[in-house]
């Protein structure tokens, strides 16, 4: 609630509107990127339901700070992760600044910088938490494969 001018009436139809279920909520988010055609998504607070939650797609999502080390470091791999699986249809590759996003699902907890979920497409609600393993191509790749609903299982070249 943010009224110009406070008072009684401002405050009751404030409260009749939240139990009727009119108010919608002020989600921090930064402007919805006009061309988000990259090998990893940029996901605002905006588009959070819209990407992570599609029921459609598996998705892998980091939480990141701009100036956040570590998540420079990540940077170029999660590019060339995100290239490795851009043909896949039923996999998104994502990123969100999480400083200046609000996300939108309190199943998505961001303690730390970078922060990746895998959130499968039939289980959004239970997203799975990359923990305890290199952030590198290998082992970001190893936490896609086996957390995966549907990949196209073509083999690469040796």
């Amino acid at each position: 609630m943010e009224p110009e001018e406070f008072d009684s009436d401002v405050l009751r139809q404030f409260v009749l509107a939240f139990k009727k279920g009119k108010l919608k909520p002020i989600v921090k988010s930064q402007p919805v990127p006009k061309n988000n055609k990259g090998p990893v998504k940029v996901v605002v607070g905006k588009t959070f339901d819209t990407i992570v939650m599609d029921p459609k797609n598996d998705v892998l999502i980091e939480f990141y700070a701009p100036w956040c080390g570590h998540c420079k470091k990540l940077e170029p791999v999660y590019t060339e992760l995100g290239k490795k699986y851009k043909n896949e249809k039923n996999l998104v590759i994502a990123k969100m600044d999480a400083t200046a996003n609000d996300v939108t699902s309190d199943r998505y907890k961001v303690e730390g910088f970078p922060t990746i979920y895998f959130a499968p497409r039939d289980k959004k609600s239970n997203p799975i938490k990359f923990e305890g393993g290199d952030r590198d191509l290998e082992h970001l790749s190893k936490f896609i494969e086996e957390h995966a609903t549907k990949l196209s299982r073509t083999k690469e070249e040796l």
